[in-house]
């Protein structure tokens, strides 16, 4: 048992230098898309343009991962308004830690979360250490209850820009099933099952699957 928990613990050298190296060239390759993005939140949104929130990193290291902000400055307010006032919101707030319909989000968030370049600043997070390009979805501390005894093997890894969660129905599982698929993507892990996640990430991407 202590051997495979050494072993999920490793995290290669090729793993890190590919995440790092991939990030980098995406960086070069989208950087008009990330000028466009923040020359427009500046203007119809305001300041500011990046938002960082705490998640969990890899051996409970919390780290801020970065996103283009897609809410509204009242945000925190309007959840808690709607989680007071909605019964039913609350309980998918619960499970979930997403609402299907929220208030939060601006028009243009809207899209940028359709579209999944809300995420884009992450690689800045790969390049940092704090994440890898595949890998289990960034969750804050609170979700940790959802993973139980399983938790560690969360822990073992970094969290991913992409993951096998993200390219199989997304918003359309459910939180037991997510935590599944994170456990079952840590325990089975591969370069070529990345290199798969990576390529499906393409696809769902264009096709906007389970997207919210």
């Amino acid at each position: 048992m202590l051997e495979t928990d050494l072993r999920r613990l490793r995290d290669p050298v090729s793993k890190r230098v590919f995440d790092r190296l991939v990030a980098a060239l995406l960086l070069v390759f989208f950087a008009p898309f990330l000028i466009l993005v923040a020359a427009a939140l500046l203007v119809t949104e305001g300041r500011p343009i990046f938002f960082g929130h705490t998640r969990v990193g890899r051996g409970g290291h919390p780290f801020r991962c970065l996103k283009f902000r897609t809410m509204v400055p009242d945000a925190e307010a309007r959840l808690q308004h709607l989680l007071a006032s909605d019964p039913v919101a609350r309980r998918e707030w619960d499970e979930t830690h997403k609402l299907s319909a929220d208030p939060r989000v601006s028009c243009i968030g809207h899209f940028l979360r359709r579209t999944s370049l809300d995420e884009l600043p992450q690689l800045f997070n790969v390049l940092r250490g704090e994440m890898s390009l595949v890998g289990p979805r960034p969750i804050v501390e609170d979700e940790s209850v959802h993973y139980g005894q399983r938790f560690a093997d969360y822990l073992s890894v970094r969290p991913g820009l992409t993951g096998v969660w993200q390219v199989s129905g997304r918003s359309t599982t459910t939180y037991a099933q997510r935590v599944e698929i994170d456990v079952a993507y840590v325990r089975n892990r591969s370069f070529r099952g990345d290199l798969w996640v990576l390529c499906r990430t393409v696809r769902v991407v264009l096709v906007r699957e389970g997207a919210i």
